[in-house]
């Protein structure tokens, strides 16, 4: 555009405004009849490209002006777009989307309509990253843009905050059903698996939701609620969505009070291991324990890992606190070894997260010399869809197995992996899951199910122990099936360390009331030994 601001009708430099608003990407050149240095930096300072006076221009000058502001142009909008948009997705970054939350909003006061805003978060995408590698992390975050753009509507947007977090804006739409529409559309799109480097990855989000009251609320505001709406749904399981009400960002001040916290667990020897006994079936003889970890805050309050690990997960810390649950377990495993304990071993558990560890396997070794540990004195349990990994976790596995340390599944039964994935691990055991014990002996599809792993764990050569056995008749069918050991506070709580070298010193003789156990099974029914379990 060669916009004269001599013209009666040009307005000055109100002109060059009106002109930009009407055509934001195109170009402009101001000419004037008078030589004024300050009018042309204003001019410039206000979004034209040149400025040209008249009866200085010929054409050669105006041909090679016009060139240089188209090309100025170009440059200044390719350096906006990438200001403004995501380099990795090409999706608008936070300062765009903050900017249209905020248009949509001027119109919805206008138009009675509805906005909302959806933040989502891809679970576990740091250990699809560890695992894969970044560049199949890269490759996941655009193929999940891509479907996310399928799921909204004209006018919608999808923005990247960073990370795996995506925020869309849902400008105009009906009401709260119309929002559960789109977010209910975004669930099933992302349920389908995702291919990643020749690899079939299955994601899960969680999505809080933030619906403006009005005009009046501000764009960052409606995104922390979704944010703060997006943590509650991940606090309260993976693949779920929560809508913010007050109550949440009390909740989210609560999760930075524990976070803040929990950065100070481990210099401030915060954390216990407790252990829970580990029985033969046949006669009651304690054959181990496994350490559970607990958090012990300033105040005297004990906080279960069920209220913090996913904190921990989301802060990176829990490499830092495998190092030093392996540990720990292992300088108690030593000051057993002395208690008649042949054959006596202490199980740990390692996530996915810590095992992606790289310094993992060594750490393992280090504790194992240090404490002068048998390695098979030392069991790690892994989740049954470790197993089917068939990348970096399953690697980090085979090491620890080559030691000489135990491995046994955790919750087998409630997993994905194949009976081929199976044959990869050198397991010494299975632990069935508490949900299929709770019906043993009483529904008939779990006793067949816990029948069937039973007869799996001997096939493979591996020994089954039963997890949460509560009940004497739990007890008695278990040992009937030939379930060779069992767990659970039938057999006792969580301990103090303390009272498990107790139990030791006295002796590991067979538990002369398991014999009764057996004998009065019918008579007992299905009745709870009624620990107390705070």
């Amino acid at each position: 555009v060669l916009l004269d601001l001599t013209l009666p009708d040009a307005d000055g430099l109100e002109g060059l405004r009106l002109v930009r608003e009407a055509a934001q990407d195109v170009p402009i050149i101001l000419l004037t009849g008078r030589q004024d240095e300050k009018l042309g930096i204003q001019a410039v300072q206000n979004g034209a490209q040149d400025y040209l006076v008249k009866g200085k221009v010929d054409d050669d000058l105006l041909v090679r002006s016009i060139r240089y502001a188209v090309e100025r142009k170009r440059i200044e909008s390719h350096l906006v777009e990438a200001a403004l948009h995501d380099a990795l997705t090409g999706l608008p970054n936070r300062a765009l989307l903050l900017d249209r939350i905020m248009h949509a909003l001027n119109r919805s006061a206008r138009e009675l309509s509805t906005v909302a805003v959806l933040f989502l978060d891809v679970n576990d995408f740091k250990l699809i990253n560890d695992t894969l590698g970044h560049a199949a992390g890269d490759e996941l975050l655009v193929a999940v843009a891509g479907r996310l753009l399928t799921c909204l509507r004209p006018g919608d947007t999808v923005a990247r905050f960073g990370g795996d977090e995506f925020v869309m804006l849902l400008d105009g739409v009906r009401g709260n059903s119309g929002v559960m529409s789109v977010v209910e559309r975004i669930r099933t799109e992302l349920a389908d698996s995702f291919t990643v480097r020749d690899q079939e990855v299955f994601i899960t989000a969680s999505i809080g939701i933030a619906i403006a009251k009005d005009e009046r609320d501000a764009p960052e505001e409606l995104v922390d609620q979704a944010d703060a709406a997006m943590y509650r749904s991940k606090e309260r399981g993976r693949d779920r969505f929560d809508l913010f009400d007050p109550m949440i960002k009390t909740s989210q001040e609560r999760r930075l009070e524990t976070a803040n916290a929990l950065r100070r667990a481990i210099p401030s020897n915060q954390f216990r291991l407790a252990y829970q006994p580990q029985v033969r079936l046949a006669d009651g003889y304690m054959v181990g324990v496994e350490a559970l970890l607990r958090w012990r805050r300033d105040d005297g309050t004990f906080v279960l890992p069920a209220d913090f690990i996913h904190i921990a997960e989301d802060m990176g810390l829990m490499a830092e606190i495998g190092t030093w649950v392996v540990r720990e377990a292992c300088r108690q495993a030593a000051l057993w070894k002395g208690a008649r304990t042949e054959g006596f071993k202490v199980s740990i558990n390692l996530s996915p997260a810590e095992l992606t560890h790289p310094e993992i396997v060594q750490e393992l070794r280090n504790a194992l010399e240090d404490h002068m540990l048998d390695p098979g004195s030392l069991c790690v349990e892994i989740t049954e869809n470790i197993v089917a990994d068939e990348g970096a976790l399953l690697g980090s596995v085979a090491e620890i197995g080559a030691l000489g340390v135990r491995l046994s599944i955790d919750d087998f039964g409630v997993g994905y992996s194949s009976l081929s994935a199976l044959r990869r691990v050198p397991l010494d055991s299975l632990k069935i899951d508490r949900s299929f014990i709770a019906g043993v002996g009483v529904d008939q599809k779990d006793t067949a199910i816990v029948a069937a792993a039973v007869a799996l764990g001997r096939a493979l050569g591996a020994v089954s122990v039963a997890e949460g056995v509560e009940t004497v008749v739990q007890a008695k069918t278990l040992h009937d099936m030939g379930c060779d050991q069992a767990q659970g506070y039938q057999f006792g709580p969580p301990l103090a360390a303390e009272v498990v070298t107790e139990a030791l010193h006295i002796g590991l003789e067979p538990d002369a009331a398991w014999q009764g156990w057996l004998s009065r099974a019918g008579s007992r029914g299905g009745e709870s030994r009624g620990i107390d379990r705070s």
